[in-house]
């Protein structure tokens, strides 16, 4: 009886183990900050985590400590805490042109047809291949602060709406919605 526990808890282990291998891990930005002490200089190590599914789950975590492994594994901790969901067309691109912005970091969002490949900057990058987004155009019109421009990104991707919930929305069926679209477009094009 005594080792039944131990078995599950070697069991919960495993599943944890399972879980975190679902996802990959990008460090964007190290920072070494010191505090003057008496006896000299005492370094400490901020650092800035994006983890990812690469199937539409993304989220990210910053982390403090003395040394810079364990800072990394605070931020994916609480990276992994701030998971969220992204709709993405087709599971390789946005479904319309965004822009996001906190702060002073304000980005520009754009879906982008297939062979495209992600065009976008360090910090952007770095969100968009843990995301599992394949075909991106991205631009960074603000800050060049890595934590201001993830935190845009994030924002931009939070405003994303995928036809499935506007169409729920609106009370309609996506077909509807999208035979709507598509006739839009006809009606432009015959009045050019």
């Amino acid at each position: 009886m005594a080792h039944e526990p131990r078995r599950d808890r070697e069991r919960g282990g495993r599943d944890r183990e399972e879980r975190d291998s679902e996802f990959t891990d990008k460090l964007v930005h190290i920072n070494r900050v010191a505090k003057v002490v008496k006896g000299g200089k005492r370094f400490g190590f901020a650092a800035l985590v994006v983890v990812g599914d690469q199937k539409g789950r993304v989220g990210f975590g910053h982390g403090k400590a003395r040394e810079v492994p364990e800072a990394i594994r605070k931020a994916t901790e609480g990276a992994k805490r701030s998971l969220t969901r992204v709709p993405l067309r087709e599971g390789r691109t946005l479904h319309h042109d965004v822009l996001g912005r906190h702060g002073a970091g304000k980005v520009f969002l754009r879906a982008a047809p297939p062979g495209t490949g992600i065009i976008a900057g360090g910090p952007m990058r770095a969100v968009f291949e843990t995301l599992g987004m394949q075909d991106v155009v991205a631009k960074s019109l603000g800050s060049s602060n890595p934590y201001n421009v993830v935190r845009a990104t994030f924002d931009a991707l939070k405003n994303q709406d995928s036809p499935r919930s506007v169409a729920a929305r609106r009370n309609i069926k996506v077909s509807t919605l999208q035979s709507r679209r598509r006739e839009g477009g006809e009606a432009e094009a015959t009045a050019e």
